[in-house]
């Protein structure tokens, strides 16, 4: 009979090998060959430049967003909870990590319960989708929303990382149906997101005949999940296999763009590769409404609350700057502002 590790410790592993390890992509996430037109003349001041927007009937000061990481141990009760405080100081979003564990086990719902912490906040809650493949329904959604009083559910997408884990669920055959089937009947916004490979044109097509409110690219160029599962490995084949898929994935710069071609009008969120406020206003100029970063605020939340409250600081004031330097006085602006692309 094979023992696979329980829920709690495969979390506790991803904390420990997200600070201790190399799990970056060996991909970009193409921002880097992308510019803005340099305005001389701005005709604004800087003061007027407004970054304000409202998400889902929330008000954010910046259109920033942590995005999901943990839960379901004690240290990432503290890291949920320095994360909240952190957001609800600077008037930003956060996505919590999955919530399935504090489901099969409630002594771990208070890992995940930030309210208290952050009571105005846009507040996301979490599940992988596949569960849906795996007995749960609607009734799994409501509660997970319910437990931590979120704005919205975000539903993961993670088959290689599912398949690349000994204990992964691979089930995928229907699951559109499923997640069709929570948009209809959940009384919350639900957002779909990959974990770090992106979202294809049929991937995109498929959510949007589904009902979704939003789509997360999560595109490759941060965090490489089959990295991730690597350093997890006792197995050297195992570690062998999950080592090749490194540069998997479509890149986030590519996935925007994709996303925005095949679905318009719909709500994009963008992550992956993410690492500062002026790759969040490229996000924003090819069609995302925020920008969503996770191993940079891991690494600050370890730390403290004013850590992260510090990077948020440092984000938004990148992003002020780069709006006024390409003559954007406000997002609507800076979603039209065409892009230089160095790689076309």
């Amino acid at each position: 009979m094979d023992h696979f590790p329980t829920l709690p410790s495969r979390k506790a592993d991803h904390i420990r090998i997200n600070l201790e390890e190399d799990v970056s992509s060996g991909m970009s996430a193409g921002f880097d060959r992308l510019r803005f037109c340099h305005q001389a003349l701005p005709e604004i001041n800087l003061e007027e430049v407004d970054t304000r927007l409202s998400v889902f009937g929330r008000t954010l000061n910046a259109p920033i967003l942590i995005s999901s990481m943990t839960g379901g141990t004690e240290k990432a009760a503290e890291i949920n909870q320095r994360l909240a405080e952190a957001a609800q100081m600077a008037g930003v979003a956060l996505g919590l990590g999955s919530q399935r564990a504090a489901l099969e086990n409630t002594c771990l719902v208070e890992t995940f319960q930030v309210r208290k912490w952050a009571p105005d906040i846009l507040l996301f809650a979490n599940l992988g989708a596949i569960q849906l493949n795996y007995d749960y329904s609607i009734d799994q959604c409501l509660r997970v929303v319910d437990m931590v009083e979120a704005d919205g559910l975000i539903l993961h997408l993670n088959p290689l990382q599912e398949a690349l884990q000994p204990e992964g669920d691979v089930q995928f055959r229907g699951l559109i149906g499923k997640i069709e089937e929570v948009c209809k009947k959940l009384p919350v916004p639900v957002i779909v997101k990959e974990v770090g490979w992106g979202i294809s044109e049929r991937v995109a097509l498929m959510l949007l005949q589904a009902g979704v409110s939003a789509i997360d690219v999560a595109g490759a160029g941060g965090t490489s999940w089959s990295q991730v599962e690597m350093y997890r490995m006792k197995d050297e084949k195992q570690a062998s296999i999950a080592s090749v898929f490194r540069n998997w994935g479509i890149s986030t710069v590519d996935s925007l763009r994709i996303v925005r071609r095949t679905a318009p009008g719909l709500m994009i969120f963008a992550s992956g590769g993410i690492r500062n406020g002026l790759e969040i206003a490229k996000s924003i100029a090819l069609g995302a409404t925020v920008g969503g970063m996770a191993g940079p605020f891991l690494k600050a939340a370890i730390i403290s609350t004013e850590e992260v409250y510090d990077l948020l600081q440092i984000l938004h004031r990148q992003l002020q700057l780069t709006m006024f330097a390409a003559g954007a006085a406000n997002l609507a602006e800076l979603s039209s502002m065409p892009l230089m692309d160095d790689g076309n």
